[in-house]
């Protein structure tokens, strides 16, 4: 697979988007689960309330007659409005295992009470989808042009032609609390609750979890991390911009190993590829590596060169979702976890 171009991004480019992403093969399933119903209640009340619309991140307005209640979704979307009580009909994107297990990016999502119409990149079976009658689909988005992620421009004219109006939130070169506000208004939209005490404890856990972290990197501002990503000829090393979840943390005080602008250009500015042999490029005393299924986990590195890293060796890894799901219950846990890593680290680079 090519290298991203700064305004166009190719499959490798795409799929590192939310950071660096390893070129191991897709653990993915044909998922062919039958579509179920999945909505509740309050969803039902709210379908009949319309007309609906909702102005998304590309400037686009998406409008029904009534508030839709067959969503088709990309899976850490559906993982997201599922914390919210939207339930999704349809999902596209990693969702199912090859040992039958939900993708750590399907979150609590019950994978098995929606139809998936694509597992890998590039699948999307447009008669799955047309047989839904779906009345939106939303997905994410990692680039300025406003690309609908894991949706396959080579069949989106056929896509689009089932007249679904589309959602797209974006998750490129903003901090993560904007695309959480944007995800939860949207939930609201489609009927969530907001104001519930569930959301509202989430929401405060994730403000704590900020200030724990925030607190952390002032009290060890000399620990690096360093956000990488294996695939079996190459690791990446992330840069800290454009990425989401990086982008926060670097605002609230964590030091990052930062790749140069020259080393990050071939990716458009998201990576750095570097062998294996070359691994020690960069000192870290943190390394959170991709914890997607479509990246070689830590575990099952057999690189010579990788276990001798001071941070390896030091127990210092912690994973990283580069494609978080965009709820604060799921968010919450992110920033403690790499708040926990910074208050515990030794400084070892």
């Amino acid at each position: 697979m090519s290298n991203a171009r700064a305004t166009h991004l190719s499959r490798r480019g795409i799929l590192a988007a939310g950071g660096a992403l390893g070129l191991g093969a897709v653990l993915a399933a044909c998922g062919d689960d039958d579509a179920k119903s999945g909505g509740s209640d309050k969803e039902t009340t709210a379908a009949k309330s319309g007309p609906w619309s909702f102005k998304d991140d590309r400037g686009q307005t998406a409008k029904t007659d009534k508030t839709p209640a067959n969503i088709v979704s990309f899976i850490g979307v559906a993982a997201a409005l599922h914390d919210y009580g939207i339930e999704s009909k349809g999902v596209f994107g990693p969702t199912k295992m090859k040992d039958g297990k939900a993708d750590v990016q399907a979150g609590d999502l019950d994978i098995s009470k929606v139809t998936i119409i694509g597992n890998e990149w590039g699948q999307f079976n447009i008669e799955k989808y047309a047989a839904l009658s779906p009345d939106v689909l939303i997905t994410t988005m990692f680039d300025a042009a406003g690309t609908l992620w894991y949706v396959p421009e080579e069949s989106k004219k056929k896509i689009l032609a089932v007249g679904a109006p589309t959602v797209g939130i974006s998750v490129y070169d903003v901090q993560l609390p904007t695309p959480l506000a944007r995800m939860l208004e949207l939930a609201k939209s489609l009927g969530a609750d907001t104001t519930s005490s569930t959301i509202t404890a989430a929401k405060k856990r994730f403000e704590d979890a900020a200030a724990r972290l925030r607190a952390a990197a002032k009290a060890k501002p000399d620990i690096k991390v360093l956000a990488g990503s294996a695939s079996q000829d190459i690791f990446y090393v992330s840069g800290s911009n454009l990425s989401v979840d990086l982008e926060y943390y670097k605002a609230l005080g964590v030091n990052f190993v930062e790749p140069s602008a020259a080393a990050l250009k071939a990716s458009g500015g998201w990576y750095e590829n570097l062998s294996w042999e070359n691994v020690d490029k960069y000192g870290a005393d943190i390394i959170m590596m991709d914890n997607r299924t479509s990246a070689i986990q830590p575990a099952d590195i057999t690189e010579g060169t990788w276990k001798k890293l001071p941070a390896v060796k030091a127990g210092q890894v912690i994973a990283r979702n580069p494609e978080p799901i965009l709820s604060y219950a799921k968010c919450a846990p992110l920033l403690e976890d790499l708040a926990k890593a910074i208050e515990n680290a030794k400084k070892v680079s």
